[in-house]
């Protein structure tokens, strides 16, 4: 995307170059602030051998729980299965390669990719199978493992509100690893429930930066609700 006006007019247009065996970075946790629209767009388009990094995989008929589903997802670098039965499936069968990584690691590994350093040092995960056959270095007597960053290919972000500059603004819980996602694509591409003329966004509530935005396309949702739980008045 040359310019400043980050608009795209199609979901074709929004993830042109997207083709087999990339990286993607999805952000949203749970069913919350997930860029559904454009995850439904990379099933109609029918990659395969993907490796998606997200916090979890949706559920089994929803969000990128479709992509798995259709088999096209090779490998997924996640915190947790959560309430996706297919994702279990696969996992347990050996039929897809995962990668769990503690919820605040992964979370850092974003981050970092994002922010151009390599590799960081937790102590998350030392002594456990998540330490195994890293770089384990003691800071202060306390002992911490390399966890190396991460960057993609694309990076796939929902927001609320943004402007044709590619600002964005994300809504409460949908904060949960869109900005940090937002930062860590080669191409980064995000949709919205709103565009607004420059100018119409307060710039101390911007989220995420345009300069970290490629494309950007408004679409509707359908803001499913993951577990629901009531209780009698």
């Amino acid at each position: 995307m040359a310019g400043f006006d980050k608009r795209v007019d199609s979901y074709q247009a929004a993830l042109a170059g997207l083709t087999d065996n990339m990286t993607v970075i999805a952000g949203g946790f749970g069913l919350c602030g997930i860029p559904e629209n454009l995850i439904a767009q990379i099933r109609r388009m029918g990659v395969k051998g993907l490796t998606v990094v997200s916090n979890n995989c949706g559920v089994d008929d929803f969000g990128l729980g479709i992509l798995l589903k259709d088999r096209q997802i090779k490998k997924m670098i996640a915190s947790y299965v959560g309430e996706n039965a297919e994702f279990e499936r696969q996992l347990l069968s050996g039929e897809l390669e995962v990668e769990l990584t503690p919820q605040g690691t992964l979370a850092e590994k974003i981050r970092a990719g994002g922010a151009g350093i390599p590799a960081f040092f937790t102590a998350t995960g030392y002594g456990t199978p998540v330490g195994e056959n890293k770089e384990v270095r003691e800071f202060k007597g306390r002992k911490y493992i390399m966890e190396e960053s991460i960057n993609a290919d694309f990076a796939i972000v929902k927001g609320w509100k943004a402007d044709w500059y590619g600002n964005v603004v994300y809504r409460h819980t949908a904060q949960n690893f869109n900005p940090a996602a937002a930062t860590a694509g080669r191409i980064t591409v995000v949709e919205v429930e709103e565009i607004v003329a420059p100018g119409q966004l307060e710039p101390s509530q911007i989220h995420t930066p345009g300069i970290y935005v490629d494309r950007l396309i408004q679409g509707t949702f359908e803001k499913r609700i993951e577990k629901r739980t009531t209780r009698a008045a």
